[in-house]
């Protein structure tokens, strides 16, 4: 397993990169699109879709919203200030507050959404849009001006969030003692989320010194502290719901990986958070 998790990452990490920095915005929006679709293709086992047809609708239903919404705005021009997007990511920023209490109170929190596969699609639509959009928006910030500043500015953030994982993951292994979450995810201890968040705080710390990131030393640790936190909630959300559908991985689709799913979950709450608090709260742009 291990050996295959290696060799997919050896892989997907140059992709990754290469996707970040020389695609252009429209390019990359698609590529997203792609992405948000698989996604809802899994999320529909957590919406209790057993057929793999309703499954396949429900992504291209997933990806028709997310195209139609692309239509709307100007020459791709895809700013946070516009409605659709501004919109999405403070819905973002809402449905995550509600997920926070969803982890908190699971399992009994689970009684008001278990029955009603309406909401669990609901959730879903909360976890992927706003994803897309934070993506979108953070990749074209800047981009009349230096087409590269929104790459670096992902980039960042996706280091902040695997810096963040790995960070929990080594101290968690060393110091872990006391369970973060035992009911949802029982691995995760506070000990490995404090290291965590040590880890996230040195990463943005190296950042505003040695890369091209145009933005005050307290702003950047600001959001970048509160991503951080973000990104332990999207893990610990899906964690819940997988726990719920009763499955491992959200799919097999990345071989020694599992699925899309379990890959972002991370990155679904905190790039749309990351994006609302640095582009619409702290006017960055």
């Amino acid at each position: 397993m291990l050996k295959y998790r290696l060799i997919t990452a050896v892989i997907l990490i140059p992709l990754v990169i290469a996707a970040l920095f020389f695609l252009s915005p429209l390019g990359f929006a698609l590529v997203t699109l792609a992405v948000c679709m698989l996604a809802a293709w899994e999320w529909g086992q957590f919406a209790g879709f057993v057929s793999n047809t309703q499954r396949v609708w429900l992504s291209i239903i997933c990806g028709f919203i997310l195209a139609l919404m692309l239509l709307t705005l100007p020459d791709y021009h895809y700013s946070a200030s516009t409605p659709p997007i501004s919109i999405s990511l403070w819905i973002s920023v809402v449905w995550w507050f509600g997920a926070l209490i969803l982890v908190l109170f699971y399992p009994s929190s689970a009684a008001l959404w278990r029955q009603s596969r309406l909401l669990r699609l609901g959730f879903g639509l909360f976890t992927i849009v706003p994803f897309f959009w934070g993506m979108v928006s953070l990749r074209q910030f800047d981009y009349d001006v230096n087409p590269f500043t929104g790459a670096w500015w992902l980039l960042y953030v996706m280091l902040l969030v695997w810096g963040a994982d790995s960070g929990a993951y080594l101290f968690g292994k060393l110091f872990g003692r006391h369970k973060l979450a035992p009911r949802v995810s029982p691995g995760k201890t506070w000990e490995g989320f404090v290291g965590g968040l040590l880890t996230s705080a040195v990463i943005a710390l190296l950042f505003s010194y040695y890369m091209p990131l145009a933005i005050s030393t307290r702003t950047l640790l600001i959001c970048s502290v509160i991503a951080a936190l973000a990104s332990v909630l999207g893990d610990l959300t899906e964690s819940m719901f997988k726990r719920e559908a009763g499955i491992k991985d959200s799919s097999h689709l990345i071989p020694g990986h599992g699925g899309v799913l379990d890959r972002i979950d991370s990155l679904t709450a905190a790039i749309p958070i990351f994006s609302c608090l640095m582009l619409l709260l702290f006017k960055a742009v």
